[in-house]
């Protein structure tokens, strides 16, 4: 989950050197870490053990063997107490899976604070905090630290950010957590949400209007492409809605690209989400060159908190999906 926040990363290089990412799951160094997220390669698959077939038996010691993309894991059928690293428990909660520990990011998240205010924050550099815990199952990104010995303590199943697509990543971890068909139920109803929403903002802005998605602060600007969180897999995936031609150029490679102010009028669509972080230094919106961006002349800016915008777990991808409707809507 290293490259679920750009935030995180600019988050993480400002508390480093004085600043973070890669969504869906996690951080980039000098990089917008993102979030919240995955794209399409090699899904993994649930097979339930015979232990798990067994419908009278519901019991925390029944197993199945979750195919993942580092192998099979056997893991609990019913897991009880997992701990949720890089950005994965708004799937969880979403599922009413039982947290005993989550990560500093995701209890930072506002949307998540009621339902993680019990929950302790953990990290996968305190392996003690963790084994405290007494976890039956962690979940976490591929590039987490102690990875071995998080594996001594509990059954531990990892995901590359962005190596599936961000629907299929949150079908992933239904099914390792043996709920592929309540996750199931949620994906198809999304879509169709979200597809809803999408004609519904072209018919009102026109099909070729175009959106923009930034975040940053007068030091630090980023626009993004079409998986990497905030927001973006719903705007430009699920909506189907246009990106301006420039920010799909340069964000091609890497899925987000560094932008100064110089420049930013010529990465601004038409609308414009700005992910922004109620704690940082946003002057560079009381200058005349941004003043001057058309979106920012005809009221067509919508910011929202950036700590509820990182992430794109079936959670937060609910948010997402209000807001962006209801901003380009008028609603």
């Amino acid at each position: 989950m290293k490259k679920l926040l750009l935030p995180l990363f600019i988050l993480t290089i400002l508390l480093i050197s004085a600043c973070g990412n890669n969504a869906g799951n996690n951080t980039a160094a000098t990089s917008p870490a993102p979030e919240a997220t995955a794209s399409t390669d090699n899904a993994s698959s649930a097979t339930a053990s015979p232990s798990s077939n067994n419908a009278a038996s519901n019991s925390s010691s029944d197993t199945i063997t979750y195919q993942s993309e580092s192998g099979p894991v056997e893991v609990p059928a019913h897991p009880q107490r997992v701990v949720a690293l890089s950005g994965y428990a708004g799937n969880l909660l979403a599922l009413d899976i039982p947290l005993v520990g989550a990560d500093s990011w995701t209890k930072a998240d506002p949307n998540f604070q009621e339902q993680l205010k019990d929950v302790p924050e953990v990290s996968e550099e305190n392996v003690e905090s963790i084994l405290n815990l007494k976890p039956d199952l962690i979940i976490a990104s591929s590039d987490i630290k102690n990875a071995d010995k998080l594996k001594q303590i509990a059954p531990l199943v990892t995901y590359t950010y962005n190596k599936v697509d961000y629907l299929t990543q949150i079908l992933e971890i239904g099914k390792a957590v043996n709920q592929e068909e309540k996750v199931t139920a949620w994906i198809a109803d999304f879509k169709e949400r979200a597809k809803t929403a999408g004609e519904q903002i072209k018919a009102k802005i026109g099909a070729d209007s175009t959106i923009s998605v930034i975040e940053g602060d007068s030091k630090n600007l980023y626009t993004f492409g079409e998986a990497w969180g905030r927001g973006t897999e719903i705007i430009y995936q699920a909506m189907g809605l246009k990106m301006p031609d420039k920010v799909k150029e340069m964000t091609a490679k890497d899925g987000y690209y560094d932008l100064s102010l110089e420049i930013l009028p010529d990465y601004m669509g038409d609308y414009v989400i700005y992910s922004k972080d109620p704690t940082v230094d946003a002057s560079f919106q009381q200058t005349s060159t941004y003043k001057n961006i058309p979106a920012v002349k005809n009221n067509r800016v919508y910011e929202v908190d950036a700590t509820t915008f990182y992430f794109n777990d079936s959670l937060s991808l609910d948010y997402q999906l209000d807001f962006i409707t209801k901003s380009l809507l008028g609603n």
